[in-house]
Formats: structure tokens, sequence, C-alpha cells
């Protein structure tokens, strides 16, 4: 049993290697400025700092999981996969808190296209992939390099098992289909108001909040890139009259939506239990 769990371990390696390679490769990409205009600003490790820092902070990423990469590859210290632990639970730190205070951006884990909103599955990769580098450094001390050289049909194996919960738990992969099948980025796609309409009243979100509503029917809707704002009247826990404003992600199998409720004068009122709201920079 031990060394069963110790192959597994040790064939995550090249499962982290690939993870950081990606990820390297496609944030460099979009801070050179190859990905569609304004991607930056929708992006998790872009939108914690200035306008003028976020290419950089987006290359000092990519330079630190190059870094990681180049340590696991050639060496089987413990160090290396210590810092590739600590990177991954770091991460999932970060995403947590832009779930909670930025959840119209994405996560930027591999770029441009990882633009849809921080969910559960994100965060779910980042601690799958923590505990597999944190596996990795029971294991024996070889390098990643050797064993992608000499890997066995058991550490394949056990290497595509990884990668099979991976690509279970990242939602890129179907933005990167839809933009396949689309030719169009996310905010260029057209949808009819009628769709997003449609998802959001498919959603809990809405029937959470649907006792709120004065009318069933919204008072005002507009676009703004890949987010369908609906605007109804309502009142608020307190009985005042307030705008309920749901905004609906669209792209993706199972969208986001967010809500906010909006007095007279336009300022937010106090959502209550609210936990997925809008936040202020992105209300119309």
């Amino acid at each position: 049993m031990t060394w069963t769990l110790t192959m597994i371990a040790v064939a995550q390696l090249p499962v982290l290697c690939v993870l950081l390679a990606a990820g390297a490769l496609s944030k460099v990409w979009t801070a050179r400025g190859d990905a569609e205009p304004g991607a930056l600003g929708r992006l998790g490790p872009a939108v914690l700092v200035p306008d003028r820092l976020r290419a950089p902070a987006m290359l000092v990423c990519a330079a630190g999981e190059t870094a990681l990469l180049a340590g696991l590859l050639a060496s089987g210290h413990p160090v290396f996969r210590w810092a590739t632990a600590g990177f991954f639970a770091m991460s999932t730190y970060v995403l947590w808190e832009l779930r909670r205070q930025r959840p119209d951006v994405g996560c930027g884990c591999f770029g441009e296209v990882s633009a849809a909103p921080v969910g559960l599955r994100s965060l779910g990769r980042t601690t799958v992939l923590t505990a597999m580098a944190t596996g990795t450094v029971w294991a024996p001390p070889v390098s990643g390099w050797s064993l992608l050289t000499a890997m066995t049909w058991p550490d394949a194996l056990a290497a595509a098992g990884g990668l099979v919960v991976l690509a279970a738990l990242s939602p890129e992969i179907e933005e990167a289909a839809a933009r396949i099948r689309h030719r169009a980025p996310c905010e260029q796609r057209p949808m009819p108001p009628e769709q997003a309409l449609h998802r959001l009243r498919a959603s809990t979100v809405w029937r959470a909040h649907e006792r709120l509503l004065a009318s069933g029917e919204p008072v005002d809707s507009w676009r703004e890139l890949c987010w369908r704002f609906f605007v109804y009247p309502g009142c608020s826990r307190t009985d005042e009259p307030v705008d309920v404003v749901f905004a609906v992600y669209l792209s993706g199998r199972h969208p986001a939506v967010r809500v906010a409720l909006v007095d007279a004068a336009g300022q937010p009122v106090d959502a209550g239990t609210l936990t997925e709201s809008i936040p202020v920079s992105a209300r119309g």
C-alpha cells in the first residue's frame, strides 16, 4: 500500500511540470499583448496591482513558475518540491480572496483563457495541485526529467489519472472549446438577451432572491463584455424600494450569476446573507 502511494506521488511530478509550463507560457503570451485587448483588466494576478504594473506582475508570476519547473525537472531536491507546494497553496488562498472580493474576474491561471469568474472548480484544482506537490516531498528524490525519460506503464497510468482529475476541474477547457467553435472571444460572441435571461431564471441565485422582486420582468438590461445585466424593481429585506441587479456570465455550461441591491441614489444596499454579489466596479 505504501509503495503504491509513493508511486502515485512520484508520477505526479510530470503533471506538475506540465501545469507549470502551460501556466508560464500562457501568462507570457497574455502579458506580451498578444491576447485580446483589455484581457489583463479581467485576470486575477493583474487586477490586484495598478494598471502600469499588470503586465510586469503577470511576467513575474510566469518567471516564478518557470523557476519551479526548472527545479523540478533538473533536481529531486526537497526545496523545489516544498516551494511548488507553497506556490499552489498561496494560489489557492489568492483565488479564494478573488472569489470573495472580485467575483467578476477570472483567475488568470492560464492567461486570457482563464477569464471566467473564479468558481469552485478553479479552487478545487489548486487544492488538488497543492496536495500533489506536497505528496512529492516524501517521494524518492528523482528529477522530473529522469522520470519522464524512464516512465513505466504504472507511472504513465498514475500521471494520466492526475491529468484527468485536473481536466475535470478546469473550466478553461470549455472556454477553449467554445473559442474554437465560435472563433471569437467571449465578449464578441452574440448571445440573445432571452438566452441570458433563461440562464438567470434557471440559477439558484434567482430562486434565492425571487421573493424580493416586485415584478417578474426586467425594467432595464445591458451587456458589458462577457456579462449581461438585468434590473428588476424590488424591495430590500427591510421593505425599502430597491433595484435588484442580476449579472449573468455569458460563457460556460454553468455560468456564474451575481446579484446586487441598489437604492434610488445608486448606492449599494446591504444584501444581508448575499455572498455572490456584484462588486462595485462591475455595476452599471
